[in-house]
């Protein structure tokens, strides 16, 4: 049996994206399959390499695991962590960056987006990837479940897992299950905070109208299903609910269809909205899981780590 990692970004609480692309996919497979571990990791040193998050950081791990809860996930048979808590990832950075390219990580892509939009980088946004291969091989997880634009930092991870293993055979070699439910954002490109074109279902009922009715559609209205396909509301409510339920909720424009949404939305997500209230309102339980994650975690990675150490001549 494979181990299985994943993680999330604390950069605030999940969006829909995150909710039909990560969360619900993963506890699907999770319920499905039979894994030998599940790792859920809340990737909080990876959303330092932006200054904004300095200040909400470990609310914002804590919005995280409470999205994933409120999901349904059970954290009884998951190992769910902190990335800050297993002070050996970090370690396991510096180890693997003596030992990797400084020039490729330039070429990396999400690199080179972040270069081209950013005046002031950071060393950490740099070495992002070697952070990850870090996460990565430490748990020894077979298989990861990334999205396609991760699929370079997952090559590197083998790389450099491919590398030490020549030296002593410490690593597994992981392999990618790519997130493939994906919804778009309210401007048509992908959904991401920093576009602020997000439909975040734990947000307050107004919030959420009020992010609905940005979604971008065609310019002119035809009630037609291969013109519908081509706009974006339908897309985003045609995933969620199905053809048959929208079937007629287009008939009268628009804005008639937004409102159809909206109420769709509240319905479909209103037992996820009181978990996560429920959840959010009880940091100590949340604080726990975290701790239990971190104690599990430390005892698995020990043997790894004292290869590695012996490799370097650290140990």
């Amino acid at each position: 049996m494979d181990n299985l990692l994943t993680g999330i970004k604390s950069t605030g609480r999940p969006h829909l994206g995150h909710v039909l692309g990560i969360i619900y996919p993963t506890i699907l497979l999770i319920n499905k399959e039979r894994f030998h571990k599940q790792f859920i990791l809340i990737a909080n040193l990876h959303t330092l390499t932006n200054y904004n998050f300095l200040k909400t950081n470990k609310t914002n791990s804590y919005k995280i695991l409470a999205a994933w809860l409120a999901c349904g996930l059970d954290y009884k048979k998951v190992i769910c962590y902190r990335q800050s808590d297993i002070p050996e990832i970090t370690e396991l950075l510096w180890f693997f960056s003596t030992i990797f390219p400084y020039n490729r990580l330039k070429l990396v892509h999400s690199f080179k987006e972040y270069k081209k939009n950013n005046q002031i980088i950071n060393t950490a946004t740099l070495t992002y990837p070697i952070l990850m291969a870090a996460d990565i091989l430490i748990s020894k997880a077979e298989l990861i479940l990334v999205g396609k634009d991760q699929l370079q930092h997952l090559e590197i991870a083998r790389k450099i897992a491919k590398q030490i293993n020549k030296i002593k055979r410490i690593f597994t070699i992981p392999k990618a299950k790519i997130f493939t439910n994906l919804i778009k954002g309210t401007d048509g490109k992908k959904m991401s905070k920093s576009k602020n074109n997000i439909i975040d279902i734990f947000s307050k009922k107004k919030q959420i109208k009020k992010q609905i009715f940005k979604i971008k559609t065609q310019t002119k209205f035809l009630n037609e299903e291969n013109k519908l396909l081509k706009d974006n509301l339908y897309n985003i409510y045609l995933n969620l609910a199905g053809s048959k339920q929208i079937k007629n909720k287009f008939n009268f424009g628009y804005q008639h269809a937004k409102e159809e949404f909206y109420s769709f939305l509240i319905s479909k997500f209103q037992k996820e909205r009181n978990l996560y209230k429920y959840y959010i309102n009880k940091k100590s339980k949340l604080e726990k899981i975290f701790k239990i994650g971190a104690t599990k975690m430390k005892e698995i990675i020990k043997p790894t780590m004292k290869k590695v150490r012996k490799v370097f001549d650290c140990s």
